[in-house]
């Protein structure tokens, strides 16, 4: 087994310590309580004195006040981490409020004490420091943002995705992508797209699933002015919005037979209607559709037309499942791990045993799964190393095949209560934002919405 944990210089047992407090007494107490146990210490008094102090030696970790001067120790604490984006930031205030505490969580605070604390309690935040800090190593440097989305594995199963993309990205050619939820149907399109000479004009996604057939009419076509209540202006559709570019119809096999006819008439003529509307426009626009049901079944059972499947079917990719090219995981985990870090500068490390449990693990959610998984690790776990239970805990509860499978009494229970829990931790720290919620959750802001509503009120 490949450890995750790379080598990094040792950091000492009682690493140097910055103390920056503007209270004198607060200052001595914790300064000789943190001598007493071994630590280096040094002290700063004021803001400035902090920033210059943090200029001239690193220091690991940095015990600060919040209210300081005409700088606040957020400001410290960015411009800790801006120099050592491993350093421990620990933040003590006597008038904490919510959102400062969400604020310095966002910025990367290792920890956020209140006064007055007891002398136990400050030391056991400093341990935690250290040992997070001496288990903790630096992820690789990022190359900077790309506009192209990444596909990550090396795989025999991937290996035929890119040269899949490769084949057909420079063509005009329809592509049906098929695979089971979570594959990465929606980033293989946007590569196809990417990679081909409509780069420069939009990539438009339409979900099929959500919508009813009366207004994915409306969404794809467009409308006039008065074809419908409402309707007090001329709008353009999707297909011509993306008119010299791309278009991605994800979950096809969810319209209706009646929409199917409409679309396929599109994919004959390439020219659109507007409801309401006696005029015909043409349009250029790639089609690549994506399906997690198998449409030849779909076919058989009447459920989608076979002329439709014909015209879809030009060119046409099977997506496997993680538990099929489970030799790429621990690169999908090192590039989700880099993502988080950048996203929210926090640095995790599977240990040897988390990384097994992914291994046996079936993923039955895919790529989409491990990444939600990752991401609930990087805002709720407290420590630098992801430990096997912490792993498990996370897919239980997320996963509620894990938490049966586990055989726990009152597993569904537990599910229940974890999965609700981290939902009004999320909702409390985007202060009710569901849209912002539901992209920290890895969900579909629709299905946060029928979450809520199974809820019960607080």
């Amino acid at each position: 087994m490949t450890s995750l944990m790379a080598s990094f210089p040792k950091i000492p047992h009682r690493p140097p310590v910055l103390i920056i407090e503007d209270d004198p007494a607060v200052a001595q107490m914790v300064t000789t309580l943190l001598e007493a146990e071994g630590y280096p210490v040094s002290e700063a008094r004021s803001s400035a004195e902090a920033l210059e102090r943090l200029a001239e030696n690193q220091f690991s970790i940095i015990v600060s006040d919040i209210f300081l001067d005409e700088r606040t120790g957020l400001d410290i604490l960015r411009r800790a981490r801006a120099l050592n984006p491993l350093c421990a930031v620990i933040l003590m205030t006597g008038k904490g409020s919510l959102e400062t505490v969400l604020e310095a969580t966002r910025e990367g605070a290792f920890d956020y004490i209140a006064k007055p604390f007891s002398v136990d309690q400050l030391l056991q935040v400093v341990k935690n420091a250290v040992n997070a800090l001496q288990q903790s190593a630096p992820l690789p440097a990022s190359e900077g943002p790309s506009q192209t989305p990444a596909l990550i594995g090396n795989s025999p199963a991937m290996v035929e995705v890119y040269k899949f993309i490769s084949r057909v990205a420079e063509t005009s050619a329809t592509v049906l992508l098929q695979g089971e939820t979570g594959t990465g149907k929606e980033l293989v399109a946007r590569l196809i797209h990417e990679s081909g000479p409509r780069r420069d004009s939009r990539f438009v996604a339409v979900d099929c699933g959500a919508l009813p057939a009366s207004l994915l009419e409306t969404e794809l076509f467009g409308a006039v002015r008065g074809a419908y209540t409402g309707a007090d202006r001329d709008r353009a559709g999707l297909l011509e919005a993306a008119d010299r570019g791309t278009i991605f119809f994800d979950e096809i096999g969810e319209i209706d037979l009646a929409f199917q006819l409409r679309l396929l008439r599109f994919l004959q003529e390439r020219e659109v209607r507007p409801v309401g509307s006696a005029e015909a426009r043409k349009v250029d626009v790639r089609i690549i559709a994506a399906s997690n049901r198998d449409l030849r079944k779909l076919v058989a059972e009447k459920k989608f037309r076979e002329d439709l499947w014909y015209r879809l079917h030009v060119t046409s990719l099977h997506l496997a499942p993680l538990r099929e090219r489970s030799q790429d995981l621990i690169a999908l985990i090192r590039h989700f791990l880099q993502a988080l870090y950048q996203r929210f500068g926090k640095s995790l490390q599977m240990s040897d045993e988390a990384m097994k449990l992914a291994l046996r693990y079936s993923w039955p959610g895919n790529v989409r799964q491990l990444q939600n998984v990752l991401e609930r690790l990087a805002i709720l776990h407290r420590g630098a190393v992801v430990e096997e239970q912490d792993f498990r805990e996370a897919l239980t509860a997320l996963d509620p095949a894990e938490n049966k499978a586990e055989n726990k009494p009152g597993g569904e229970e537990s599910l229940a209560g974890l999965e609700e829990d981290h939902i009004r931790k999320v909702l409390a720290a985007t202060h009710g934002n569901k849209t912002r919620a539901a992209e920290l959750l890895g969900i579909e802001r629709k299905t946060l919405y029928r979450k809520l509503q199974k809820m019960p009120p607080v």
